[in-house]
């Protein structure tokens, strides 16, 4: 067993590492659920509108993450090597890809967000008026486009901030900009201390205003802590990257942005797949997956930790130490999965009934939960699994490990069993999740083979 579990020292490091992470997206994931419930209140169609606009959102923060992530590959590896003219060139490798994607984004919500609304909103004969659904969800993407922006550098400077030893920044900075979006949303949505009830527009204006606040703090410290955080010295006086950290950058990055965007992009067909059953499925299913966040970021934290730690360790040339590492890592995350998906499934029945809706709606997020907390143990196996190959490079392999599997595999299953049967939504649900244990058996080949053992930043300070 000492192959599996390490000592005290191990799991203190690891946790130093992953409790900030986990710590910073529980509150924002448990926040998320408050303000789901917020908007919940005002009614079915204000909350499915909202979930939609998310879904595709959730499309764009994947692609900035993707797309920044290439880059942070090579950060952790210049920091464990001791190379802070490196981490500045990656930083601002880091701003012009997010500044890319943010454009693009925004060129797409303006001109063709009406339309991939609407294909989320179909005629199923049930309660729940479409056009109103989707005026809502038209009004709250109007307003969200603008926290793109912040969101974007966001990214940039956390990320660089966690992949060079500072953890603790980005988590405060997160947790304040949560509580601020709280707070804000009780005021806008209900019309509290004299300001107007704005119901949707309401929660979109309180996490723009949050988002400026998180960037605030997180580049204000960054800015005014310059002895600690050297890369930012000079960081603005130009944007020269040397040419070829940029091509490697580009090499190995671009699978990273594609995997992220196909993957997130897949995330909203397979969801656009269940709304055929119809908005009762939209709204439980948003429910479910608030829910379910709260709970996943344990292994949410547990890979990004995989990231930066055994990035660190194949930076410093310890490959022995980062395959022992691994192996640990893989044990604590599935098995701490597997106790919190259980304790999940028991409470699963209890959490939809704080939501103003229909019984109907409430007993199908209920299900969903149910099966989101069995497959816990196989998404915690999938995310450090992925983890560990992109930290060491292996981007093309993560590409057809994530992505490709998902557009091959999962899209289809879903897409025939939605138009061509007439399975209900659950064990539709359930299959179109439990068959990702194929993608757990190619991660253990993968890992077991050793292919992502790998030192990328030798002879790369120039």
């Amino acid at each position: 067993m000492k192959k599996y579990i390490g000592d005290k020292k191990f799991y203190l490091m690891v946790l130093s590492v992953a409790v900030p992470i986990m710590i910073q997206n529980g509150i924002t994931n448990f926040v998320s659920l408050l303000d789901n419930i917020m908007v919940g209140q005002i009614g079915t169609e204000q909350m499915s509108g909202v979930a939609i606009v998310n879904q595709l959102l959730f499309v764009f923060n994947l692609c900035i993450f993707g797309g920044i992530s290439g880059a942070g590959i090579f950060t952790a590896q210049y920091y464990g090597c001791g190379d802070e003219k490196g981490i500045r060139d990656t930083f601002r490798m880091k701003l012009l890809i997010s500044a890319f994607i943010t454009i693009t984004g925004l060129i797409i919500f303006t001109f063709w967000g009406k339309q991939l609304i609407t294909l989320y909103l179909h005629e199923t004969g049930e309660s729940g008026n479409l056009e109103v659904t989707l005026l809502y969800a038209r009004k709250y993407l109007k307003i969200m486009m603008v926290q793109m922006i912040p969101f974007a550098i966001i990214q940039t400077y956390s990320g660089t901030l966690r992949e060079t030893g500072e953890t603790m920044l980005p988590m405060k900075a997160g947790i304040f900009a949560v509580f601020v979006n709280l707070v804000l949303n009780y005021i806008l949505i209900f019309g509290k201390l004299g300001a107007p009830a704005l119901g949707v527009e309401g929660a979109a204006i309180a996490t723009t205003v949050s988002r400026f606040v998180e960037l605030g703090i997180v580049a204000g410290w960054t800015h005014k802590n310059t002895q600690k955080n050297g890369f930012i010295t000079g960081a603005y006086r130009s944007l020269r990257i040397p040419k070829g950290l940029v091509w490697k950058v580009l090499i190995m990055g671009m699978p990273l942005m594609i995997n992220e965007a196909l993957w997130s992009s897949g995330q909203a067909v397979l969801m656009q797949c269940y709304s055929v059953r119809g908005l009762s499925v939209v709204a439980a299913f948003n429910i479910s997956s608030t829910i379910s966040n709260v709970f996943n970021v344990v292994f949410i934290a547990l890979g990004n930790s995989v990231g930066i730690i055994i990035g660190q360790l194949l930076g410093a040339g310890k490959m022995e130490e980062a395959k022992d590492t691994v192996r640990k890592l893989m044990f604590f995350a599935v098995g701490g999965c597997a106790v919190i998906g259980v304790t999940l499934s028991l409470f699963a029945p209890l959490f939809p009934m704080i939501y103003n809706t229909t019984e109907n709606i409430r007993e199908l997020a209920a299900k969903f939960i149910i099966v989101s907390s069995m497959c816990m143990p196989i998404y915690a196996f999938m995310n450090v699994a992925y983890f560990t190959l992109r930290s060491g490079g292996k981007t093309i392999i993560t590409f057809f490990f994530d992505s490709v599997y998902s557009w091959v595999v999962n899209i289809p299953l879903a897409y025939v069993l939605s138009r061509f049967t007439g399975m209900h939504i659950i064990p539709l649900y359930f299959i179109c999740q439990f068959v990702d244990i194929i993608k757990c058996i190619i991660g253990y080949i993968l890992l077991k083979k050793g292919v992502w053992m790998n030192m990328i930043v030798k002879n790369d300070a120039i």
